[in-house]
């Protein structure tokens, strides 16, 4: 499977995430909820993830899967110290901090990161900011297939 990861692209200071991932300062990105959401569980090792800055139709980077860590039921202690312990690699603005304080979560590191040369992404309704792909070319405008969640349904 490979994953395509939305990324915001507001933050203090115009920061942007995609900026981080690709300066090497980001190489963990954090997905939470209230109860096990997509990508939990779904994405392992040796996957490739693809990124796109939320807002533009350019998938303009990509990596390779490292390590996976879902956790569920989490208390409100237990969110602060994973967040905490993982900061270095998440590199979270205390707004993301609070945004991502969910009862479950998935942590996905990351390495081997490169630009790519950018590809349109064909957006279709109803797509969540995490999506789950045979193959990325089923999103590009000119190669997409409709998207059906099969693959993002527990």
């Amino acid at each position: 499977m490979v994953h395509l990861v939305y990324c915001d692209n507001a933050g203090p200071k115009g920061e942007k995430v995609l900026d981080k991932i690709l300066a090497g300062t980001k190489t963990m990105v954090v997905r939470g909820a209230a109860g096990r959401k997509i990508p939990h569980s779904r994405v392992f090792p040796g996957e490739k993830l693809y990124f796109m800055e939320k807002g533009t139709k350019q998938i303009t980077a990509c990596a390779v899967v490292k390590d996976v860590k879902n956790y569920v039921k989490l208390s409100d202690e237990e969110i602060s110290r994973i967040l905490d312990e993982y900061q270095s690699m998440l590199n979270l603005t205390e707004k993301q901090k609070a945004r991502w304080h969910k009862k479950c979560l998935c942590l996905v590191s990351f390495e081997d990161v490169r630009a790519i040369p950018s590809m349109e992404f064909d957006h279709q309704g109803n797509m969540d900011d995490w999506l789950i792909l045979d193959k990325i070319e089923d999103v590009v405008v000119g190669t997409s297939i409709p998207y059906n969640y099969e693959k993002s349904r527990f």
